[in-house]
């Protein structure tokens, strides 16, 4: 079985129809997200439709909580409040009820834990960047593989004999007793690469692999100027920050 793994779309219309299109052109058999589907970006609507139709999991990002109204706005920056604010009045009030009864955890069969933030604790939406992160984070997780979003950074961290972490495009499972990979975002990267960023695991290869792909940055750009959200939510689209 080959499935796709998105995460931090956050209402990136451009980059989601990139990655989406991109993924056509292999067989894929599921599509999960690890979060974030709407926030920061001006097309939450159609994001959050398209998210909805062809993934069969999604759990929780911050982001989707706090526009359900599940998260409080005090643990976010004023940008992303005032995106919070402008997504919950274009999305209607069964896109709400989805973002609000979306988990914080799932395991995919045996195969994998999908969560957007920290396995250790999911409802703190802390970010997991370091190896202290993930060491407590692997001390908890029951299955061999997770993945992660939130800091919108592509890296794996992996237990073989003592903890490290790898910036490598292509795990193989095999090698390795657990791994904590985060595919890296499709709608806000954060690594100095402004290209969307997703993964495919490939469970009889044992093998994951990241990928980019390139989209219409000014596009997505324009449009979260249009719509009158802070400009700096446009410009960081094209520096990858």
């Amino acid at each position: 079985m080959r499935i796709a793994i998105l995460a931090d779309i956050h209402s990136n219309l451009e980059a989601l129809e990139a990655v989406l299109g991109a993924l056509s052109k292999t067989r894929i058999d599921r599509y999960v997200c690890v979060g974030d589907v709407v926030g920061y970006g001006a097309d939450p609507a159609p994001c959050v439709a398209k998210v909805r139709e062809l993934c069969d999991v999604v759990v929780a990002g911050n982001h989707d909580w706090a526009v359900a109204g599940k998260l409080s706005l005090e643990f976010f920056n004023s940008y992303a409040r005032e995106a919070i604010g402008w997504t919950r009045s274009q999305l209607s009030p069964p896109d709400v009820a989805w973002l609000r009864e979306l988990p914080l955890q799932h395991d995919i069969e045996g195969l994998a834990t999908l969560v957007h933030s920290t396995v250790h604790n999911p409802a703190a939406f802390d970010y997991l960047l370091t190896s202290y992160d993930a060491h407590l984070s692997m001390a908890v997780l029951e299955l061999p593989l997770c993945f992660v979003g939130h800091s919108h950074i592509p890296i794996t961290f992996m237990e073989k004999g003592g903890l490290g972490f790898t910036f490598s495009d292509t795990i193989d499972l095999s090698k390795i007793d657990k791994a904590i990979i985060n595919p890296g975002s499709i709608g806000q990267p954060r690594d100095e690469n402004p290209a969307a960023s997703y993964a495919i695991y490939d469970t009889a290869k044992r093998r994951v692999t990241l990928h980019r792909i390139a989209y219409d940055v000014a596009a997505a750009s324009r449009k979260i100027e249009k719509a009158g959200l802070p400009k700096v939510l446009a410009d960081r689209l094209h520096v990858g920050k």
